[in-house]
């Protein structure tokens, strides 16, 4: 049941509702943190200070436009994850998580994952089948247990920074279960 979107489609941002009558419960863009458009504004002028050295001073301007574009298309590359929950018409809520998405209806169990446990959920004990989409600056996650006899995906691992109230927008049955233990 579970779908995937066509990685080639003209809007694959999920910001959008899928069909008329949905709507749109929760969302979050993963941007990258701050201090790393500093830290690439710093190298963009190494670089070209660089490139500047007992130069012309087009050698400084050329190179610090190209490196700066490059940069800028880098960073918000890095920062196009969308995480959102969207309820159709029909009341089933779904999760959309970058080009792929999830009905509520398959998840039998869900989890808070805190951030001193990401490393374990991405490590030794992750399954090479389940779903992920995780950045590193990115430092909780939320843990959707599927039972979907036509997908053999056994788990999605999505990061989110606002795990509960991911959890609450998609899966509010279970979301004081899998709140429970969780704690910051």
């Amino acid at each position: 049941m579970t779908d995937s979107r066509n990685a080639d489609s003209e809007n694959p941002q999920p910001s959008a509702p899928a069909a008329p009558g949905s709507r749109i419960i929760y969302r979050e863009k993963q941007w990258v943190p701050w201090y790393w458009w500093l830290a690439a504004a710093l190298i963009v002028a190494l670089l070209s200070a660089q490139f500047a050295l007992n130069r012309s001073t087009l050698w400084l301007y050329v190179p610090a436009l190209i490196l700066s574009i490059i940069a800028v298309w880098l960073l918000l590359r890095m920062s196009s994850t969308v995480i959102a929950v969207e309820e159709d018409a029909d009341g089933t809520r779904w999760l959309l998580a970058g080009q792929a998405n999830l009905p509520d209806d398959v998840v039998t169990r869900s989890l808070a994952v805190p951030a001193t446990a990401k490393r374990n959920a991405m490590g030794r004990q992750l399954d090479p089948a389940a779903f992920v989409v995780s950045h590193g600056w990115v430092p909780e996650m939320v843990m959707l247990v599927l039972d979907d006899p036509e997908d053999p995906t056994p788990y999605w691992l999505i990061g989110s920074r606002n795990p509960e109230a991911l959890l609450r927008a998609f899966v509010p049955a279970q979301a004081g279960a899998a709140l429970q233990d969780y704690s910051r």
